[in-house]
Formats: structure tokens, sequence, C-alpha cells
């Protein structure tokens, strides 16, 4: 039967009841105004027609693919943001609102990076506006409510010789194996088993960070990432090196990575900043030893895993599989299934004896749980958590 209007007793809003095509609807209008809760119900008897004709991409709009994005495991760095202050929400969804995702194209991709960063490299605007953008896209194209495209991404201008003045932020650059080994070395064992994986996977932090043991291979030396930065799964080779590491952690089940309380990292692609404090820890004890490293972040081991692949002469696609840059279709068929020349590769990459002798390396679960003080060295902590 058609939707209509109705009253539940003891309340005077309007819900609209029916069935449309074989979708039975029972749902609030959320007004007591007769004639608004009529257009109400007007819109959504026409939405469930076309729905049932023409599919959900014919309806979808970008703010549901984003949240679908988000809930799926997603980041909702970009996409949206409350001011605590006012209230004022900021991102792609408050900019794209309810347009229809069938609707949207080029142009208004590039009309947004446009408008919400309007003085932005296009570096910043390939990560804070395309990048989401593509990655919401890509789930949707998954739930099939949208359909595959090619967005083009904004680039620097070729020929210019302009030199920009700006400061570098930390984990824009590759580092070496001996320096990040040292630098490892400095950091309290739970957040130092984070940046090892990072550094032997070349995974992005909030890949790691919301990675969960089903999804963790060991036995193939093998990682299922289910939702990338970019809304795809993609596979991960597992260095020979995780191994212990891998297996330790997996035993706990949930979360593979963990804080020094035991808990799970909170899912936020915000440049590392779930192990801030541990780097700023790391960063200090090698500064009262001389030693300055503040270029060294999360991110840093992602660039360091591309330039030691390509300076172990690993072929560009094989290099661009493992950071996760591959945009072969077929390949995203075969996620979970271990590919052995990228497991080959990832093993190319150089494991300091340092790095190796990390006390924590005994016992990760139970070093997970300890914490290097301010001050203190590697040697008092071992010994004060016996």
């Amino acid at each position: 039967m058609p939707l209509k209007l109705t009253q539940r007793k003891g309340s005077d809003v309007w819900y609209i009841r029916g069935t449309v095509r074989g979708k039975s609807v029972f749902e609030s209008t959320g007004t007591r105004d007769r004639e608004s809760a009529e257009q109400i119900r007007i819109k959504t008897e026409a939405d469930l027609l076309t729905e049932s004709i023409h599919g959900k991409k014919a309806l979808i709009t970008f703010t549901e693919a984003a949240n679908a994005y988000i809930k799926a495991g997603g980041s909702s760095r970009f996409l949206i943001k409350i001011a605590k202050k006012d209230g004022v929400a900021s991102g792609l969804v408050p900019h794209f609102r309810n347009k229809m995702l069938k609707d949207l194209t080029q142009r208004d991709l590039d009309d947004a990076a446009d408008k919400l960063f309007p003085t932005a490299s296009p570096e910043t605007r390939n990560r804070q506006c395309h990048t989401p953008f593509i990655a919401v896209w890509n789930n949707a194209v998954t739930n099939l409510w949208a359909e595959p495209r090619q967005w083009r991404r904004p680039r620097a201008p070729k020929g210019t010789n302009v030199v920009r003045s700006t400061k570098t932020r930390a984990g824009t650059k590759p580092t070496t194996y001996d320096r990040a080994s040292q630098f490892v070395a400095e950091m309290s064992p739970a957040a130092a088993q984070v940046m090892t994986a990072l550094f032997y996977t070349g995974m992005r932090p909030i890949e790691l960070f919301v990675l969960r043991a089903e999804d963790v291979n060991v036995q193939d030396r093998w990682i299922t990432i289910q939702y990338s930065k970019t809304g795809e799964p993609r596979g991960v080779p597992m260095h020979e090196f995780l191994v212990p590491l891998f297996t330790a952690l997996q035993v706990r089940g949930g979360a593979v990575f963990r804080t020094h309380k035991g808990e799970p990292y909170p899912p936020t692609d915000e440049f590392g900043g779930q192990i801030s404090s541990a780097i700023t820890g790391a960063r200090r004890r090698l500064k009262e030893r001389g030693i300055i490293m503040t270029d060294i972040s999360p991110y840093t081991a992602r660039h360091t895993v591309s330039t030691q692949l390509i300076i172990n002469d690993v072929h560009p696609y094989k290099k661009d599989q493992i950071i996760g840059h591959a945009a072969d279709d077929m390949s995203r068929h075969y996620t979970n299934i271990p590919q052995q020349p990228l497991i080959d590769a990832i093993n190319t990459l150089p494991v300091p004896q340092l790095w190796r002798d990390l006390h924590w390396w005994v016992e990760p679960v139970y070093w997970s749980r300890r914490l290097v003080k301010w001050g203190k060295s590697k040697a008092t902590i071992t010994r004060s958590a016996k």
C-alpha cells in the first residue's frame, strides 16, 4: 500500500507508514506540522520508488557515503570537524552537504579544494581534499553505490624553479635504518613496537593503529588491510624481523597494537599523534646526549621503506604495491592472498643489530605495559620493571 501519515497514541508527531514495491516503512517525520509531514511523505515515497527501480546509487548522497566510509573504519579527518568553541562543522561533508554522489564531477572536487584550501599547495590540497574524497568514493564503489572513476589529483606546475622557504615537517623525508634503530631504542616499548612495525611494513600509521589480530597471517607472512586510506583493501608483506612481534601480540586478539595501558589506539590519522608523547620523550633523551633527531616521526617510516626499496633495486611496481600506491584493479581481488615476490622484496630491508638487541623482544606483551620515564635510561627501566 502507498505511504500514509499516521499518529501514534499519545503523540502529535506524524509518522510515515506503508509499503512501496515490497519495502515496508514505519518512521517518524520528526514534525507535528501536517503540511511539512506531507512533504516528507511525498519525498520518501518518491525516493523509495526511485531506489527500487534504479538502485541505491540513484539516491546516495555524499554525506551518506562519507558516513558509511567512516563507519566501515575510514578516517573522518578532513571529512568533518566540529569546532569545540561554536559547534560549527567544517570539511568535505559540510561542503557537499546532501549533494547526490552521482552528480559530483571533477570540477566539483577541484572547486571544493579551491574553497576549503585557497592558499594551500597542490600537495596539501591532494592530501586534505582529493585523497579523502576519493576514499569515500571508492568505498561507495565497493558498496555498489557509485561507478568506478579515475579522479585527477592536483599537481605542482612543471618547470618552475621557485624554492619555497617553508619549515619542513617531521616525517616528510626518509632516514637510515641505523638512525631509526637509535631513535626507537629510546622509546617506551609499546610505541617502539609500533614504530618497528611501521619501518618494516611501510604501512600508514592509521592502518597500523586499527589493525586487528584476524587480519594478520603470521604463518604466511601477510597482513590484510581491510580499509586503507584510499578506500580500497590491500595486502602487505611481513618482514621476517617482525614475526616474533606479531606472533606475541596477535595472541591477545582484537587490536594488535595497544597503548601501555593495554587500550587500542584511537582510530585517527593525526600524523602519529597517538604516540606523540613517546616521540617527544625519545627526542629529549637523545638531545641530552647531544644527538638531535627532530626529523623522525611515524611517517618517516613510510618514506624510509619506499626509499630503501628503491635503493635495493626492488621493481617500482612491487614497491608501489607494498606501500599501497598500486592502482591495478585486478590486484584488489587478491588482497588476502600472500604474494611471495612482495615478501621477498620487504625482506631486503636491513635490520641493524641495535634493533635486534632491544630488551622487549624477549616478551613483547609484558614490556608493552612498561614506560620509560623522563630522564631515565633503558637499563634503569629494565631493572625497576622486573
